[in-house]
């Protein structure tokens, strides 16, 4: 055996909802004070990379939102309701869908035409809100969602009372695991390193020619941007067996950000960040640089449009992106103007990523950080 996560019980969650609740709405208002809800800003001026684990953390500043300040009072309402959801959920051993809570929480208020949430973005924000209150996940909470996280190769896991083959998924399939990958328990693993790839559709490339099993080694997508099982799963990977991580993307801002999600975290789940960031993940490609150093053809090229260089200008400024080799690579982008999917490969060969590409970039381990 590898390892194994313990699922635990829910009840502590409940029992911190009560006491946030008795804290910040019934104690106010029973000597007649303004209740309120004081929690960490997820903001972009309120996070920094922490030294120690080099990922993205919360910083110090806090928001009140007050039930007497009329642009908070419906964010304060939303807190209280969503808080209840999820404690009756507990309560009453369910394990709903954020999407679940958003239409539990949707209604219209009594004698008005105003919905208590109107679209589910705003319901998400609050959970994620809670989520800092609270101290607990939305995985430990229960909450479900929509997993776009594949992996494949040669690895076995134990859901439930299921043990998974993750090589043995049909011819180009895979397996997903379950929203709280937490619960899952690693049995055993025959692999060198784990290959994490933006595109779903590279993914399946590579899966059907069973890349992962010429090359010993996990493969992993989630399609674009990174869910948190993704993440979670990448981080565990890493964390407790030791297997190198490399995150390969297109050449454009958009990609180069997805690896850093990875790597560092997000601004929005910096909360989150020490649980599902994986710091030692290394950027394999595609770089700015590989589109000349590979002579890729100039009609497999595309233009960069202002939303491309705009990112880039952000990225540029971005802590984490501070590194000469990092600042390179967008000065040569916003210099250039042009960037590259990572099926330009193709034009060499087909073939060409998993079996010169790839290769050759573990080999050298030059990889950007």
């Amino acid at each position: 055996m590898v390892s194994q996560s313990s699922s635990g019980g829910r009840e502590w969650i409940a029992e911190r909802i009560v006491k946030l609740l008795e804290k910040s709405v019934l104690k106010p208002l029973k000597v007649e004070k303004v209740p309120y809800f004081e929690l960490l800003a997820r903001t972009k001026d309120n996070v920094y990379i922490d030294e120690k684990t080099q990922v993205i953390r919360l910083g110090n500043k806090k928001i009140r939102r007050k039930l007497s300040d009329i642009d908070e009072a419906k964010t304060f309402m939303r807190t209280v309701l969503i808080a209840a959801i999820i404690y009756e959920a507990i309560k009453y051993n369910k394990y709903p869908t954020i999407r679940d809570v958003f239409y539990d929480a949707k209604h219209t208020i009594p004698g008005t035409n105003i919905d208590t949430v109107e679209v589910q973005a705003e319901s998400d924000n609050i959970i994620e809100d809670l989520e800092v209150m609270l101290g607990a996940s939305r995985e430990e909470m229960g909450l479900q969602t929509d997993v776009k996280c594949k992996v494949v190769g040669l690895m076995r896991v134990r859901s439930g009372r299921d043990i998974i083959d993750c090589s043995r998924q049909g011819e180009g399939g895979a397996y997903s695991p379950p929203t709280n990958v937490d619960r899952l328990e690693i049995l055993d693993v025959d692999a060198e390193y784990v290959l994490v790839v933006e595109k779903d559709a590279v993914f399946n490339t590579l899966n059907m020619e069973r890349y992962w099993e010429k090359n010993k080694c996990i493969l992993i997508t989630a399609g674009g941007q990174p869910d948190r099982p993704a993440r979670r799963l990448v981080k565990r990977l890493n964390e407790e067996l030791g297997l190198p991580v490399y995150v390969l993307t297109d050449a454009d801002p958009y990609g180069f950000y997805i690896y850093s999600v990875y790597r560092i975290g997000s601004i929005t789940l910096s909360h989150e960040s020490v649980r599902l960031a994986c710091p030692r993940a290394r950027f394999i490609g595609v770089a700015v640089s590989d589109i000349y150093e590979y002579n890729l053809p100039k009609n497999v090229i595309i233009k960069a449009k202002d939303s491309d260089i705009k990112r880039a200008m952000e990225l540029k400024s971005y802590p984490w992106f501070q590194s000469p080799a990092w600042q390179r690579e967008l000065d040569l982008f916003l210099e250039k103007k042009e960037k590259a999917e990572i099926e330009a490969f193709s034009s060499k060969s087909l073939g060409f990523l998993e079996e010169k590409y790839l290769p050759e970039k573990i080999k050298s381990g030059h990889f950007i950080i």
